[in-house]
């Protein structure tokens, strides 16, 4: 069975470079654009995905080959000390393995922000894609009988994330630091890759939750726990020391309270914390956290509409 490559989007700072990706058993030719059925097809084809264990893969990189092997799950992930980089922006990597003695080469990209002062972080689910979480059977539906094309975004959320892409930037290449960190796992990965990419919207790292391996886990998907989410979120400020943070999510599930939990640990480095209302009415507890963040001097924005988004981003100086 011929083993496949699966890149991911990685990152660097001054000192550090990390790539990831997966081994899988043999590919499925996901096709996201079919109609209704076949799209359900290829969706649940993602959750019944083989992985290999502890197989040989090599990083190709400022004209080394690292050798490492893959984790219990398939995942692999080079964390590879950085000595002369000297280029800012997104940049190539290559992955290779050995099958049959012939070996495969896999082309990734990476990003190491050019110095700036701002750092993203946007949940994914109901934050800019329209996912319907907190009804279970709707969320359901949609991600079965919804191909990537008919999949929508909220209302201007695309002009105030390209706005805070661009913030504070005199080139439009010199985009600052984003990530999309969610509780949706690997195997949608690149679902929202080609989505980001057809509504364009900032090109972000993806960092997503362990990748599952079943029928039954695919409608466990994004449920359980979100501590993951939280542990990604503060890897990323950390690796990131000297920016200061925007962090945006919604109200259907844990954001706000992962996020007050981030602006604790951090208190001068989050500036401002976006929270999405997706029901009919501002919940109680949302607002009570967000009102406490005010107390840490963060500033918030519990918005319905999009636009009430940017115009307070506006009004505090982070976009134009």
């Amino acid at each position: 069975m011929k083993p496949i490559l699966q890149l991911y989007r990685g990152y660097a700072n001054e000192q550090e470079l990390i790539v990831m990706g997966h081994v899988l058993k043999k590919e499925h030719n996901y096709d996201f654009e079919k109609r209704k059925l076949k799209n359900a097809t290829s969706i649940l084809k993602l959750f019944r995905i083989k992985t290999i264990k502890n197989f040989d893969v090599y990083l190709h990189y400022n004209n080394e080959i690292i050798h490492t092997k893959t984790l219990d799950d398939g995942y692999f992930k080079f964390c590879i000390p950085l000595e002369k980089e000297t280029h800012f922006g997104w940049m190539p990597y290559e992955v290779s393995l050995k099958y049959n003695n012939k070996t495969v080469i896999c082309k990734g990209s990476f990003n190491r922000p050019h110095k700036g002062k701002l750092g993203i972080i946007s949940d994914i689910d109901d934050t800019f894609l329209i996912s319907h979480t907190k009804n279970f059977f709707k969320k359901l539906y949609i991600l079965l009988f919804k191909n990537v094309n008919d999949r929508k975004v909220f209302r201007d959320v695309v002009a105030h994330y390209q706005a805070l892409s661009q913030a504070g930037r005199d080139k439009p290449e010199e985009e600052n630091a984003f990530f999309y960190i969610s509780s949706s796992e690997w195997n949608l990965y690149r679902f929202i890759a080609k989505f980001t990419k057809i509504h364009k919207l900032p090109k972000a790292v993806i960092l997503l939750k362990d990748i599952r391996r079943g029928i039954t886990d695919f409608f466990m998907s994004g449920r359980g726990s979100h501590d993951h989410k939280f542990e990604k979120i503060k890897h990323v400020v950390e690796f990131y020391p000297t920016l200061k943070y925007v962090l945006l999510g919604d109200d259907s599930q844990h954001d706000p309270i992962l996020y007050e939990r981030i602006c604790k640990i951090f208190p001068v480095t989050v500036i401002a914390v976006y929270i999405r209302q997706t029901g009919k009415y501002p919940k109680s507890e949302v607002q009570k956290i967000l009102k406490n963040l005010e107390s840490l001097n963060v500033s918030v924005c519990y918005f319905k509409e999009s636009g009430k988004a940017i115009e307070h981003s506006k009004s505090i100086g982070i976009i134009e």
